[in-house]
């Protein structure tokens, strides 16, 4: 090509010698064969992404190499529930977080890890006192969510376990100066005497009948320790038990040190509820849920003794709890058996979600700071908590961490509302429909009957129905002939028949069912009383449903 950018075609035969052919000639530049087509083929509409976006990222496949996944030690169960894909787009694999539940449990435990840090300072010591109370009621409703949720026991001894022995360790630790680290295992030992007690009626009664008994055993050990004078009747409660916490810190490191502990015992719930949850007894329990236990017997569960061991787990953690919360705030008040803290922590469960430790948190939570944190309302936080269960209970189904399923079902529910007004019989395929579909084939196959479909209708008129009532058989016009040849080429399923009820006499339509094995159905009560009669009859319901696709 020269400086003029002029195209030159060089003869090949130039180079032979002797030879007296033009080495070079002006010519116009090379064009593939190929350039119309792919303009015509490409497309000029705007296109838009259609289909589910992507939040999370995709990982790259692992090729041939070996996939080993990360287990908790000593379990087989992953770490994160990592799912192998094939992508149809770029025809490569690929690897994606199935269930991301561990990332958002650790992202939460990391911002209440690092909130103390990030505290406003005139506000820290409310904060931090209301972090401590949530992390002791978060793990009383993480062991009060195993019988509940899992164990299906509607206890309302709850407050009545921690309460009794928190009362039994402080007279201890302060009567016989008993150590602060050995309250909580004492408390536990409590706590597991006390289940041991209320456990069996569990495997007798049901729903409302166990807790009216566990609801009035929480008012008999309320009256017990408050007209007792051993266990400070004439004080409002026990104080002067030994606390972990060291009297020299300052006020700021003995609010940090709380917090941390009481955070602490939360993450022992959370492992609790986990490991039990997880573990053959808390499968045993989902087998035989309330009202279901004949069929759990009928399979073989004994779900009377995984409820009894259940019971005994949960007694004793909240015994536990019940020493803690003594060691924590150095004594325990009567207010831990009133009907307020029960309705409260019922509050907490019913705004989470029962059944789910992640609810169990939050609900204590949103809880506890409307009630320790939002001190201005003054009464209306109490009012507000009500509000809240209220309207928890009336419009979703399992509390707030329900709205995630509750709300794919009504999306689910209104796209197919909304397909039904665009989708109809025989017509294009819609687009989210498109996105599904493997065999692109099918869409086309769609596109093109509907297409057909559009231009037939356009044929249907009085005197086309009239030709084939009066030339059945025979030459027919275009338009009659593209009817027929179409309703012809339609499937099994798609197409009438005529039953011969009476020779040569009485004829019925029915439809195919398309499927072997399966007979013709009737669609009509009429009877005809000729075979060209029952012909022009099948004509006219196909061409009924042609117009109404």
């Amino acid at each position: 090509m020269s400086e003029t950018n002029e195209v030159k075609w060089r003869n090949p035969l130039a180079v032979w010698p002797g030879g007296k052919e033009i080495e070079e000639l002006p010519t116009n530049a090379w064009h593939s064969h190929q350039d119309v087509w792919r303009a015509r083929r490409e497309s000029k509409t705007k296109l838009y992404p259609v289909g589910r976006l992507r939040y999370w990222y995709k990982f790259a496949g692992h090729g041939g190499r070996l996939w080993s996944r990360m287990r908790y030690w000593p379990t087989r169960r992953r770490v994160l529930d990592v799912r192998g894909e094939y992508n149809r787009k770029t025809l490569q694999r690929e690897k994606t977080v199935a269930d991301r539940r561990p990332i958002y449990w650790l992202l939460c435990l990391a911002a209440l890890a690092i909130a103390p840090l990030l505290a406003p300072s005139n506000m820290q010591y409310t904060l931090l006192v209301a972090g401590a109370t949530f992390g002791i009621y978060a793990a009383i409703n993480l062991c009060w969510n195993l019988v509940i949720g899992i164990g299906g026991i509607f206890s309302l001894a709850t407050y009545s376990i921690v309460g009794t022995s928190a009362f039994i360790t402080a007279y201890l630790s302060i009567q016989y100066g008993f150590s602060w680290w050995m309250l909580a295992p004492i408390g536990a030992v409590v706590g597991l005497l006390f289940g041991a007690v209320i456990a069996f009626p569990a495997t007798r009664l049901d729903g409302f009948y166990y807790a009216l008994l566990t609801l009035g055993l929480n008012e008999l050990c309320r009256v017990y320790f408050t007209t007792s004078s051993e266990f400070g009747g004439s004080n409002g409660g026990l104080y002067g038990a030994d606390s972990y916490i060291p009297d020299s810190w300052s006020s700021d490191h003995q609010l940090l040190l709380g917090y941390y502990a009481c955070f602490g015992l939360m993450l022992a719930a959370l492992f609790l509820h986990r490991f039990v949850g997880g573990r053959r007894i808390g499968r045993l329990l989902r087998m035989a849920p309330e009202k279901r236990e004949a069929f759990a017997e009928a399979t073989g569960v004994d779900f009377r003794r995984a409820r009894v061991w259940i019971f005994l787990i949960y007694a004793a953690a909240l015994g536990f709890i019940g020493g803690f919360y003594v060691t924590n705030f150095g004594g325990v008040s009567f207010s831990i058996f009133s009907f307020d803290a029960v309705l409260l922590g019922l509050a907490m469960l019913v705004i989470g979600g029962i059944g789910r430790p992640e609810g169990a948190v939050a609900g204590t939570l949103i809880v506890v700071f409307l009630d320790k944190v939002m001190l201005g309302l003054g009464p209306l936080r109490l009012v507000l908590v009500g509000l809240i269960a209220l309207l928890v209970v009336l419009y979703l189904r399992n509390g707030l961490f329900g709205i995630k399923t509750q709300f794919r079902a009504w999306r689910d529910k209104k796209k197919s509302e909304h397909r039904s007004t665009r989708a109809e019989k025989g017509g294009e395929m819609l687009p989210e429909e498109a996105t599904e579909t493997d065999d692109k084939g099918i869409v086309y196959a769609r596109r093109f009957d509907k297409m057909t479909r559009d231009h037939l209708k356009t044929l249907v008129s009085p005197e086309i129905i009239e030709e084939h009532r009066v030339t059945l058989n025979g030459q027919h016009s275009d338009a009659l002939e593209r009817l027929l040849i179409y309703f012809r080429t339609r499937e099994q399923v798609e197409k009438y028949g005529i039953l011969n009820v009476v020779p040569f006499k009485n004829y019925r339509i029915v439809a195919f069912s398309g499927h072997k094995g399966v007979p013709p159905r009737l669609v009509e009560d009429r009877i005809y009383p000729s075979y060209d009669a029952a012909c022009h009859g099948v004509f006219l319901r196909r061409v009924q449903d042609l117009l109404e696709s």
